[in-house]
């Protein structure tokens, strides 16, 4: 019997950006978002809340099928799209069942999910700096910024506006992107 020698493509690569609430997990998210999609490559983002959330108003149609008992609910328009699934009764996916459902992706840049095992950059600023290091207890850290001076334990520490920076950790972690590049510049 012959096997197969096709090997299975890679996962698209996941880089968490973890810390604390207020720290400025999605304005960094936002800006290595910005940097990476100016190279041209397709990124992915998965924001994780330990809050209850709405996305559809109330009394809206998506609401009204919810409310039903429908199971999923998607709307659709000439730009955008939007699932909603009621998952009262399996409990939270988790984060890979959730990056399978994404569109294919170069990257996936994920807030939240402080304990996930990918690699992460913690974001920290001195408006909480009394909160734990993640980076001391978590190997997975690969990379700290902030907005004040800190001992990141071994882990290399950039300014949290060191967006050029950054996004080369993610690259030495992730990439090499070039060949997506050249794929972009067609």
């Amino acid at each position: 019997m012959a096997t197969s020698t096709r090997a299975t493509p890679p996962a698209t690569p996941m880089i968490g950006v973890a810390g604390w609430s207020n720290a400025g997990k999605t304005t960094l998210i936002e800006k290595l978002t910005r940097h990476f999609t100016s190279q041209g490559l397709r990124v992915a983002t998965i924001k994780h809340t330990h809050h209850k959330f709405e996305i559809d108003k109330p009394d809206s149609d998506t609401t009204r099928h919810r409310m039903a008992g429908a199971a999923e609910t998607a709307i659709v328009s000439g730009t955008r799209v939007a699932v909603i699934e009621e998952i009262d009764t399996r409990g939270e996916p988790t984060l890979e069942e959730i990056a399978t459902r994404l569109k294919p992706a170069d990257i996936i840049l994920v807030e939240g999910y402080k304990s996930a095992a990918i690699p992460k950059i913690e974001v920290r600023r001195a408006v909480v700096a009394a909160e734990k290091l993640l980076a001391s207890a978590d190997p997975l850290v690969i990379a700290i910024a902030a907005d004040y001076e800190l001992d990141g334990n071994g882990k290399p520490v950039f300014d949290l506006d060191d967006i050029a920076g950054l996004a080369g950790v993610i690259e030495d972690t992730c990439g090499p992107f070039d060949v997506l590049r050249r794929r972009a510049a067609g």
